[in-house]
């Protein structure tokens, strides 16, 4: 059975390069493993539109480290399966962007699936916004938390499972590398 790195990030402003905190649950054997979260220091400003959905600002995160501090602690759980997103494009795009922004060569591509991409084919009929997914399976949501909604994400992830669905035959490659 694959590990799963279930991760959400939240951004400052409306480029969406930088992130401003970053959640990771992991998912061993089926079960969740752990949760990490960290804020982070985009160094960049923060849009008002940001704060107000994620309550984080230049305040929040002072003191907080930068990427390339964080990447230190984040590349050794990275690499121990597959990423895994709630619109998984958006939360890789960041992650490529920040990799670019500090010169880190990490990989040129990574394995990932998307819960979202996976709910419109395992429930057609039904709106995939994560906090709709986590009213239809119960699941507690602090939304825009990174560290809430990977977990959620997570869960999701795990009630597919328990449905059957071939969780594998979702994975795709995403470029890190341009």
């Amino acid at each position: 059975m694959q590990n799963y790195i279930v991760f959400d990030v939240e951004t400052p402003n409306r480029a969406n390069n930088r992130m401003s905190s970053i959640g990771v649950t992991i998912i061993k054997n089926g079960k969740i493993a752990g949760d990490f979260y960290s804020l982070v220091d985009p160094e960049t400003h923060f849009d008002y539109f940001n704060t107000q959905l994620t309550g984080l600002d230049s305040e929040k995160v002072k003191g907080a480290p930068n990427f390339v501090k964080l990447w230190k602690k984040l590349c050794p759980v990275m690499e121990k399966g597959v990423l895994v997103a709630h619109n998984a494009t958006f939360d890789l795009s960041v992650l490529r962007s920040c990799l670019t922004a500090y010169g880190i060569k990490w990989k040129d591509t990574v394995k990932y699936l998307c819960t979202v991409q996976m709910g419109k084919k395992l429930l057609p009929d039904m709106s995939h916004k994560l906090n709709v997914m986590c009213e239809h399976y119960k699941i507690s949501l602090d939304h825009h938390n990174a560290a809430s909604d990977s977990h959620a994400c997570a869960e999701i992830l795990l009630r597919y499972m328990e449905s059957g669905a071939d969780v594998d035959s979702y994975i795709k490659e995403y470029k890190l590398i341009r």
